[in-house]
Formats: structure tokens, sequence, C-alpha cells
């Protein structure tokens, strides 16, 4: 049977809606890559656990936990949208992880935040690139379960991070593809078959300086100064 665990927040700070919903938008791929790697490695968890995904500003951005906890978790005050800063609710494992910016664990006798008094919580700052994009904290009631906790936090951000690199690089994709015109992809196509200037206005029969006109508007948008820069960018996106 699970322990009952005391959820007295020292005080809860929750985000308005409509900034919360901002916020929500601009963090939806660490999101998504939250939720992708919590269900591949939920049914080979023996114990209770609380994962909690915050945004760089520690706004609670998702949540997700054990079935046999789930009647103590919707009957606590823990929502998406809730600050968890120290200004806010007290010590807590995602405060220190983002006072220190490195990985925490905090038990529950340094917790000041009454609602986790009763919990075991591993804190890790999620970088990509050496920038933090959020914070993901794991926890279990069960002290026994520290070493198990400790795996599962040191492997998890790992997994998160490379769902969404992937998410990033489908964006950037789409993104790429639909700031180009059908005339720009096509310079760009002809361009990765080593057609020269002149060959390419032969073929579109356009004229050379139009093509030096889509060939600079093509390195804008892809922010790039050569042709073979443009070209790998868009093999690395897919594009051609």
């Amino acid at each position: 049977m699970t322990e009952a665990v005391t959820f007295l927040p020292k005080k809860w700070e929750q985000v308005p809606r409509q900034k919360f919903e901002e916020v929500l938008s601009n963090n939806c791929l660490l999101v998504s890559a939250f939720q992708d790697s919590i269900l591949q490695i939920k049914e080979y968890l023996s114990d209770t656990y609380l994962f909690l995904l915050t945004n760089v500003e520690g706004i609670l951005l998702d949540l997700d936990f054990s079935q046999n906890i789930e009647s103590i978790v919707n009957h606590s005050p823990i929502r998406a949208g809730m600050y968890f800063t120290e200004q806010s609710c007290g010590v807590n494992a995602i405060s220190e992880a983002m006072k220190h910016e490195a990985p925490i664990y905090l038990p529950p006798e340094e917790h000041e935040c009454l609602a986790f008094k009763d919990w075991h919580c591993f804190s890790v700052p999620l970088k990509i690139d050496n920038k933090t994009i959020g914070y993901l904290d794991v926890s279990t009631i069960n002290s026994g379960m520290n070493r198990e906790l400790v795996a599962i936090t040191k492997l998890l951000p790992a997994q998160m991070l490379i769902s969404y690199q992937e998410y990033v690089n489908e964006q950037e994709s789409e993104l790429f593809f639909q700031s180009l015109t059908e005339r720009q992809l096509k310079v760009l196509q002809l361009i990765s078959k080593g057609y020269t200037v002149k060959a390419i206005a032969i073929k579109l029969k356009i004229k050379e300086c139009t093509v030096n006109h889509h060939k600079k508007i093509i390195f804008e948008k892809l922010g790039v100064q050569s042709s073979t820069e443009a070209v790998s960018i868009a093999a690395r996106h897919s594009i051609l």
C-alpha cells in the first residue's frame, strides 16, 4: 500500500493563464520530448515515481507519475503552471538545480517545500550546447530506491535531449522548406548537382543575374555564405 504523502506548500505562485499558454507554446518541443521519453521507460519502473519538467524559469510545464500515486497527485496542489523557485515554494530540488546549474539530490529532510517532505528528489539541468533549456526532476517516496533514482536521472535526460534535438531538426527542416520558393528550391537543387550559374540560367531559361539573385536570397534564408554551406544544410534537413 502506498504511504500517504503530505502536500502542503509553503506558498505556490501560479503563472497567469495567458502567460502560461505562451510559455507552453515556446517549450512545446521540450514537452513532447519529455512525454515521449517518459512513455518509453514507465513500463520498466519498479516503484513509485513522480516526474516534473520545468522551463528555465522554474515554471512547471508538465508532470507524469506512477499509477499507484494518481490519487495523491490529483489531490495535491501541484499543477502545470506553478513556479518551483525557492522564492515561490521554498528550497526544493529544482530550485537547487537552478541555483547551482548542476544535478542535485535532495532528501526529504532538506526540503523547505512541504509538498516534498516525504520525497527523495533528483533534479537535473537539461542542456543543449551548454545552454540550459529546462529542468527535469525525478522523485520517489521509497528511500530504498535511491540507486535506481540516480540511474533514471542519468539516463532519462540523455534520452530526452536526443528526442528534443530530433524535434528541433524536424521543425527547422519544415521552416527551411517553407521559407524557400519553388524557384529557389530548383536553383538549390541544381547547385547541389554541380551546375554553374550559367548552366542554371540555361536550364531554367532565366538570366544569370537572376540566378545570382536567387542564390543571394537562398544564402540569406539559410544563414550561409557559400553554395557548399547551402547544399550541406539543405541535405542535412532533407530539403534536397
